[in-house]
């Protein structure tokens, strides 16, 4: 299945404790249909300190799953994703407005 969601997009988390954020994609892991959000999903990791790190609490963000973000479009509202064949290409479009992404 074609990807929805790709690295770059900027979302809104739909479901959760962080419900309402947006923030923009940094990875995404299709075998697990999660992706991470910056800023979104932050968890505190605790490191030990190293040659090559300060160590300490750090925060994190974590994976979220794919089902609870949606597209931001050009209105700034959540939109769901469409494919459609343009000039020979398959690109994906926002379904409110209809623009390509």
């Amino acid at each position: 299945m074609a990807a929805k969601l790709k690295k770059g997009d900027k979302v809104v988390v739909l479901a959760g404790k962080d419900k309402g954020k947006q923030g923009e994609i940094t990875s995404v892991n299709p075998s697990a249909g999660k992706a991470i959000v910056e800023g979104v999903n932050i968890a505190i990791r605790h490191t030990k300190q190293s040659q090559n790190s300060q160590g300490g609490r750090i925060p994190q963000a974590m994976p979220i799953d794919l089902s609870n973000l949606a597209l931001l479009d050009s209105n700034g509202k959540a939109t769901r994703v469409g494919f459609r064949f343009e000039d020979g290409k398959k690109v994906r479009y926002a379904k409110t407005t209809g623009e390509t992404v």
